[in-house]
């Protein structure tokens, strides 16, 4: 077994990323073609290397076994486990927007949020805390404690507010009072409300 097909289950395992999600990245119809690699029973054509490396998120040179494992400076911790998660569309900061529920890529989320997808944020409604491009991971649970967040589903449309539960009335509570009042449900109005899980983690270009 030769080090690329060595280094190639590594770094995947390593990403948490399974088979069948490198071979959609890299365009093959079925893990099979990575499994074969891995077990260095084919080898990978030389202008398919590069593709490797960014799919895998590495260089090129760590894949043939040219470059080591950078040491960690004194003072600096080292990154956490990751794990993907699927980018799945976009959900409302402010006035809800019809959910989207199709797979857009696979991002890069530490293990330990325990994230089951993620989403894109629009609106202001919720700043500071979570501005508008946010990406915000979300770990499915039908039910959150009082005034976390949660990604909230009203009939065919979604949004991102603390969740708060008083007897038989739900109210939905923005950050951002003055972009968003208060969304108030109750009756056979909860009928209409699911809870799509809890807010675990953000992602945030600076």
């Amino acid at each position: 077994m030769s080090v690329l097909s060595v280094r190639i289950r590594q770094r995947r395992e390593a990403l948490g990323m399974s088979q069948e999600e490198l071979a959609a990245r890299m365009g093959y119809r079925s893990k099979s073609s990575i499994t074969k690699i891995e077990k260095g029973i084919n080898d990978i054509p030389q202008n398919k290397l590069e593709d490797f490396a960014a799919a895998l998120e590495t260089t090129t040179a760590w894949l043939l076994g040219l470059e080591a494992e950078t040491a960690i400076p004194a003072g600096f911790e080292p990154l956490p486990q990751m794990v993907q998660v699927p980018l799945v569309g976009s959900i409302a900061c402010g006035t809800p927007i019809t959910a989207e529920q199709n797979i857009e890529r696979y991002i890069g989320v530490p293990a330990g949020w325990h994230a089951d997808f993620a989403l894109t944020c629009h609106g202001d409604s919720m700043a500071p805390t979570i501005r508008d491009g946010d990406i915000v991971c979300i770990r499915l649970q039908p039910e959150v404690e009082q005034g976390e967040i949660a990604a909230v589903r009203i009939g065919e449309e979604a949004t991102l507010k603390h969740f708060h539960r008083q007897g038989d009335t739900v109210m939905l509570l923005a950050d951002n009072a003055a972009v968003c009042p208060p969304m108030i449900y109750s009756g056979t109005q909860l009928a209409e409300i699911q809870i799509e899980g809890k807010a675990v983690g953000l992602c945030r270009s600076l």
